[in-house]
């Protein structure tokens, strides 16, 4: 039993040692460059696919074959994508979410580069570098780790390093070249992923899919190292290692035996899931949402009937055997999901190819019960949009590169636990639906249930929860200011989303007649995630698009063309504009609400009044306290009572704790002592798109317009989730006072200079008929005569009933409208 233990001991080491190197490489990436590399385990793929080509094709001794790979090779792959991926979008500010849709680029473009160099069969005779000793990997992982702590902590280049990921502008500015630090990022942590992938060669299954896929898993280290601490993630790594290895030893009968054994051989996967869901997220709140699209999206109607005859011209051209063409309209369905989670929406969904392996799965086992075939997949469908709703509710919690984490670990997990597992698939077959079993007529059933698809998802586009959804996309807090409930907004996008790939997964299914696991791989996912992101992930025309070209290319001669192509497309995100760009675009047509409508220009006042007002209750802060981490106190026993029909001002030096009082009273941040209450109510708990609906709206320092939209969609939402909203002419008025009725209410917001702007966040604010209004610095970037008009319009307000608080830096704006002036200083109200 002794004997055992060590021995598997021994083994877990040897897995365990690959990953540290795995985690070692990741966090010297993302520390030197802030990015979270997911193209690590391709470049570990890589460089073994290389040192197997020099020793065992070309004949070139191992050591010989080893410098050149892991000394020229690797390095040489992190050099090239820091100059021509990720240098260029760290120059342009790129949020974290561009930079992650890069990696997820270079992922597929190296599984598409090593499927057309070495083919997609498997390989076992990959050479052993240091032997099977792990002790040896074990010493070569910490001598690495202890090099990389010395250099780091005593060395010129480690101070630097430490410098650019403390505060890049400010290193740049002192002189540190940080694109020197991040190429030397790049080049060891590509050094590492070789490394790791030289090693886990011998003892794995060597495939442009396998590979990859495993060292994905192992982020798991690197994610309990909260991206940050070296020897965590070297302790998570040989400890998880150790673990699995040790779990082998268990034969547990029944039920519990085969999911026992798959956790075994999986268990870095259920470390990344518990790390993704529980840990502090990577990434932040606010920038690392996908961007907006920068058109409008909207195709032109004879585009879509040029579509429609080419989706139709199988039907009377193509002979009896459709096996190909039947893939596409069922694979447009999948990638329909992703319209609504990632183009819509803007969430990093990574793990949509699980939902339509399930959608799969599900039909084939109702089907194998006797339930007929539609029947089944149109059960198949709410049972997996339940799995949605479970995977969904912990992941809605996190943001950007959390989040794309959670859907990954998600997708993994399903594909490891259930999609490849016997005890699930075992006998599962898929056939079609009575009636259907031609491929003819499969394809005419598989374009009907496209195009209800296609306008379920457009009507919803179109609707209140399409724009909520944009307003979510473009602006996380700004959204929950204007009172969307974002939560259980992210909730039911990725409850759509699953049902959606659920629905595309059983018609593939049935149109391929098997259940393959392969087909819903999560490498394949990330492919599908690549390709509608560089086609235009909020465009109806791209799951069309990006279905016919992934599947035309998979049929040809060269397997990985798609995967090379949109890869290479992908990983140029930050250069090139979504392909659908290039087309023609249709002209939105102009929506009026009612009334004449006005001329836009400056705002007068006198044009009309928001609404008839009730006497507005009191929002009062009662001993506010905050401490930010590290001590800092930013409130100090504040107490403050707003007076409707008065305009209140709070001035004082950056730092006296004005923004941090606004953010309480507005919901967005939680004092740790004393209560806010509304007309005696309290309401300390509230979040901030509840207090919206209460009445009490606000604007933001920066500005917090949706820019997909136009003026007059980010005025309706306001309108739509406000206070009040059985007042359809709302948002005409406030269009009307804020002099945006004019032409200038069909423009898209990103287009409009900063007055505009201004206005239009003032005019969404006031379209929810709010009792109690918070502006925060409202005359930032405006002129002299905007200034002047804002005070007019805000004097008007007051006069109207409105309760104003105004947290402002221009002294003259201030003296000019206020009826009250606080002074902070120090968390404190001193006068």
């Amino acid at each position: 039993m002794a004997s055992l233990t060590y021995e598997l001991t021994l083994a877990g080491l040897a897995v365990g040692s690959a990953a540290a190197l795995t985690g070692i490489g990741l966090v010297v990436t993302y520390r030197a460059t802030g990015v979270l590399n997911l193209a690590h385990g391709a470049v570990a793929m890589i460089c073994a696919y290389v040192l197997r080509q020099l020793v065992v094709v070309e004949g070139w001794p191992l050591p010989a074959a080893a410098l050149v790979t892991l000394l020229l090779v690797a390095p040489g792959i992190g050099l090239v994508l820091d100059r021509s991926v990720f240098r260029p979008l760290a120059r342009r500010e790129a949020n974290p979410a561009r930079s992650l849709v890069a990696s997820v680029g270079v992922f597929v473009l190296l599984v598409g580069a090593a499927l057309l160099l070495w083919g997609p069969g498997a390989r076992d005779d990959a050479p052993v570098l240091l032997g099977d000793d792990p002790w040896a990997q074990l010493g070569a992982v910490v001598a690495l780790g202890c090099l990389v702590g010395a250099v780091t902590r005593w060395t010129r280049f480690g101070r630097e390093l430490r410098a650019v990921v403390d505060n890049r502008p400010l290193a740049v500015l002192s002189g540190i070249d940080a694109d020197r630090v991040a190429a030397a990022g790049w080049a060891f942590g590509s050094f590492t992923a070789g490394l790791t992938g030289v090693l886990l060669a011998p003892y794995v299954r060597l495939d442009p899919y396998g590979m990859p896929l495993l060292v994905v898993e192992v982020i798991a280290v690197a994610v309990i190292a909260r991206m940050r601490s070296l020897p965590v993630a070297v302790a998570a790594a040989l400890a998880i290692g150790v673990a699995q290895a040790q779990l082998t030893r268990l034969h547990p009968e029944g039920w519990a035996g085969p999911l026992l054994q798959a956790v075994g051989a999986n268990l870095f996967v259920v470390a990344l899931l518990v790390a993704a869901l529980v840990l502090p997220g990577v990434g932040g709140r606010g920038r690392d949402a996908l961007p907006p699209p920068v058109r409008s999206g909207r195709v032109p109607g004879g585009l879509w009937v040029v579509v429609g005859v080419l989706f139709l011209l199988p039907l009377g051209f193509a002979g009896p055997d459709l096996h190909t063409v039947v893939q596409v309209p069922a694979l447009a369905v999948i990638l329909l999901s992703l319209v609504v989670v990632a183009g819509r929406g803007g969430q990093i969904a990574l793990g949509q190819a699980a939902y339509a392996g399930l959608g799969a799965l599900f039909t084939g086992l109702l089907t194998g019960r006797g339930v007929p075939g539609l029947v089944a997949l149109g059960l198949a469908v709410p049972l997996v949009a339940a799995v949605g709703l479970l995977t969904g509710r912990p992941a809605i919690r996190r943001h950007g590169l959390a989040l794309a984490l959670v859907t990954l670990a998600t997708g993994v997990a399903v594909s490891r636990f259930v999609l490849t597992q016997p005890y699930a698939t075992a006998g599962l077959t898929l056939g079609r639906p009575a009636g259907f079993s031609d491929d003819r007529a499969f394809y005419a059933l598989e374009l009907v249930v496209l195009a209800g698809c296609l306008a379920l998802v457009a009507a919803l586009r179109r609707g209140r929860t399409g724009r909520a959804l944009a307003a979510l996309r473009d602006h996380e807090p700004g959204a929950e200011a204007t009172g969307v409930a974002v939560p259980r907004l992210k909730l039911l996008a990725f409850v759509l989303g699953a049902a959606l790939a659920a629905l595309g997964g059983g018609l593939l299914g049935m149109g391929l007649r098997a259940f393959d696991p392969e087909a819903y791989d999560p490498v394949r996912g990330l492919q599908w995630f690549a390709a509608v992101l560089v086609l235009g992930a909020d465009s109806l025309l791209t799951p069309l698009a990006a279905a016919a070209l992934l599947t035309t290319l998979d049929a040809g001669p060269q397997a990985g063309t798609a995967a090379a192509l949109l890869g290479l497309l992908a990983a140029l995100t930050g250069r090139l504009p979504p392909l659908t760009n290039l087309l023609p675009q249709g002209r939105p047509a102009p929506r009026s609400i009612s009334g004449t409508g006005g001329t836009g220009g400056n705002p007068r006042p006198t044009e009309g009044r928001t609404h008839p007002r009730t006497p507005a209750p009191t929002l009062r802060a009662h001993h506010l306290t905050l401490t930010h981490p590290g001590g800092i106190t930013a409130l100090d026993d504040v107490t403050l009572t707003l007076t409707p029909s008065r305009i209140t001002a709070l001035v004082g030096p950056n730092g006296a704790g004005k923004s941090t009082l606004f953010d309480c009273l507005a919901g967005t941040a939680r004092p740790r002592h004393g209560r806010i209450t509304l007309d005696g109510a309290d309401i300390t708990s509230r979040p901030a798109h509840a207090r919206t609906r209460l009445g009490i709206a606000r604007t933001f320092q920066r500005l917090a317009v949706f820019p997909s939209l136009t003026v007059e969609e980010n005025v309706r939402l306001g309108e739509e989730r406000g206070h009040v909203r059985e007042d359809p002419a709302a948002v005409e008025r406030s269009l009307r006072l804020l002099g945006l009725a004019g032409p200038v209410r069909h423009e898209t917001a990103a287009d409009l200079p900063t007055g505009t702007l201004r206005r239009v966040e003032l005019a969404r604010a006031l379209a929810g008929q709010p009792h109690t209004l918070l502006l925060d610095e409202p005359a930032a970037g405006l002129d002299a005569e905007e200034t002047a008009a804002l005070a007019r319009i805000l004097a008007a307000l007051a006069a109207e009933g409105l309760t104003v608080l105004v947290v402002e830096h221009d002294l003259d704006l201030v003296a000019g409208i206020a009826h009250t002036v606080h002074t902070m200083e120090g968390g404190r109200i001193v006068s």
